[in-house]
């Protein structure tokens, strides 16, 4: 059942009882426009708006349970990389892309690589690499990618980028590429719209890097997993997101310190690479 549906069966179920939507909406504690927004799939209601119309209606606990797992299921929705794989990597990549289109604010954590709107050409094709694809899908993801990135350069919208110093370090490519990689980082963080932080390691932390997660607008969260990318758009939910992220950003080094810290690390694989 999809937010579409989801809206469609609640007025029905409302309707069905011969209650009226304002009498609904009061007994479940939200405005009768609210409820209208539901019923009407303007408003993707959460698990907790469900529970509370269906108990209003007076519909009997089984039924509450289906339709609460069901908006559960629309907040949190998982595409696995399997079926992703089938449909066209590529695809995947526009249709990221016509998402960063229309987002304003993106802030991206990322524990363990470098984040693909940063990556280089090298850097991207050894990522992909994983996912055992024809040469010829493998090319144009990269080349979708590496399209992804105009979005650095608009500057009416602001891209935060908070990375930990393991994933600078994660060498996926060769020493030479990925001090290549680490030039491509300080290059773009001059960039007046875009702010990206590095968490060092020397700093106690307060919170645990889990996984990568990207924010758009504060109204929805992509995470990867190893084997789905799971959408969150329950708005508390995409409120932890947004905390942690903040959280590491106020822990991780920015500006100058920042620039300073990759460039040592640079310098650091271009020494290894000269005695090896």
């Amino acid at each position: 059942m999809n937010g579409a549906q989801l809206g469609a069966a609640l007025r029905a179920l409302r309707e069905a009882s011969g209650r009226e939507a304002k009498a609904v909406a009061r007994s479940a504690l939200m405005s009768p426009s609210k409820l209208s927004k539901i019923e009407n799939s303007r408003l993707a209601p959460s698990a907790t708006d469900v529970e509370r119309i269906l108990t209003a209606i007076g519909v009997s606990e089984a039924v509450k349970a289906e339709y609460t797992g069901a908006a559960r299921a629309v907040a949190t929705e998982a595409t696995a990389w399997r079926l992703l794989k089938r449909a066209g990597v590529h695809k995947g990549q526009q249709a990221v892309k016509a998402l960063e289109a229309q987002m304003s604010v993106l802030r991206l954590f990322q524990p363990a690589l470098v984040p693909g709107l940063l990556q280089t050409a090298e850097y991207i094709r050894a990522v992909l690499r994983r996912h055992g694809l024809s040469d010829d899908t493998l090319t144009r993801t990269i080349d979708g990618r590496l399209e992804r990135q105009a979005v650095l350069y608009d500057a009416t919208k602001e891209l935060h980028f908070v990375i930990t110093e393991p994933a600078l370090r994660w060498q996926i490519v060769p020493r030479p590429m990925l001090a290549a990689q680490l030039d491509r980082i300080v290059s773009i963080s001059r960039l007046s719209h875009v702010d990206i932080r590095v968490v060092p390691l020397r700093f106690q932390q307060a919170d645990v890097a889990n996984h990568a997660f990207v924010i758009r607008d504060n109204r929805m969260v992509t995470v990867e997993t190893v084997h789905a990318e799971l959408v969150v758009t329950e708005p508390k939910d995409v409120e932890l997101y947004v905390r942690k992220f903040e959280g590491f950003a106020r822990a991780a080094l920015s500006g100058s310190e920042m620039r300073a810290m990759v460039e040592a690390i640079r310098d650091e694989f271009l020494s290894e690479q000269e005695t090896a």
